[in-house]
């Protein structure tokens, strides 16, 4: 368990979700978990679901906890960083999982010694599966991008990388479930125009869409071998595997990582820094 107090500015489902994981992982207690957020009724509802104290006041969040999450709009970033920016010492650690913010924004705002660390997780984690990155600021150390770990690690899987990395992770984690979702859907459609009901079409396609993601995770086997082994000599699946290349499904897949990769940089360089 985490000696650490956590406390988290702002409580939507993001936040929900890594307070449930970090509860149902036992890395800290619900006494332990500060929250605030402008929605009266938000903060009721996780007052009874979860046990954490619940606050309208950020700066109560930054009194009582160690770890400040600020699980909060790009767009209100700054807003709040101004306001909070003279109670923040170098006693926090401060976790951006706002998309597309760079370490040095938000470093503009913190004062001389204060540690920051930006994760980019995707929307997999309100199921506690999620698919995560982190970079750690100029101030921030070893042990504290452990501690992001364990609790991203609650609900899901993440990885420490270079901040230069991260909008690549943006194009393919943090985007990557919409174009999932439209694999599984136009797998859907093909089991209804080929004659099955849509609602079981649908739990088949997705079905299948975790069951071979979880034999990639946990197979030991390179994707090709996966592949392989389901595709028989002048089966049915080579078949299937020769539309999808003809489609170009492979390109459209690199394309769109590639494009949603670019898209991230574009949109981090429209943060400028803080002057003080």
């Amino acid at each position: 368990m985490l000696k650490e107090r956590i406390g988290f500015i702002g409580g939507g489902k993001m936040g929900e979700a890594l307070i449930k994981g970090v509860l149902r992982a036992k890395l800290s207690s619900s006494d332990k978990i500060i929250v605030s957020d402008v929605d009266k009724k938000r903060c009721q509802i996780l007052e009874k679901e979860t046990g954490i104290q619940t606050t309208q006041e950020n700066d109560k969040v930054i009194s009582d906890a160690d770890i400040i999450i600020l699980a909060i709009k790009p767009n209100v970033m700054g807003k709040i960083l101004e306001e909070l920016e003279s109670n923040i010492t170098s006693k926090h650690l401060v976790v951006s999982i706002a998309a597309g913010i760079p370490l040095n924004f938000i470093e503009s705002f913190l004062n001389e010694g204060c540690r920051a660390i930006r994760v980019m997780p995707n929307t997999p984690c309100l199921v506690g599966e999620t698919a995560a990155a982190y970079a750690l600021g100029k101030n921030a150390t070893l042990n504290d991008g452990e501690l992001v770990g364990q609790i991203l690690n609650a609900v899901g899987k993440s990885f420490l990388l270079e901040e230069k990395q991260l909008d690549a992770v943006t194009g393919l984690s943090g985007s990557g479930p919409a174009f999932i979702y439209m694999v599984i859907e136009a797998l859907t459609d093909g089991g209804v125009k080929m004659g099955l009901p849509r609602d079981v079409s649908t739990q088949l396609a997705a079905q299948t869409a975790l069951g071979a993601a979880k034999m990639v995770l946990e197979a030991g086997m390179h994707i090709g071998e996966l592949k392989d082994s389901v595709t028989s000599p002048g089966g049915t699946t080579i078949e299937g595997l020769h539309a999808l290349e003809k489609g170009g499904v492979r390109d459209a897949l690199i394309n769109a990582v590639e494009v949603a990769t670019k898209k991230s940089k574009k949109l981090g360089k429209t943060f400028s820094k803080h002057k003080k």
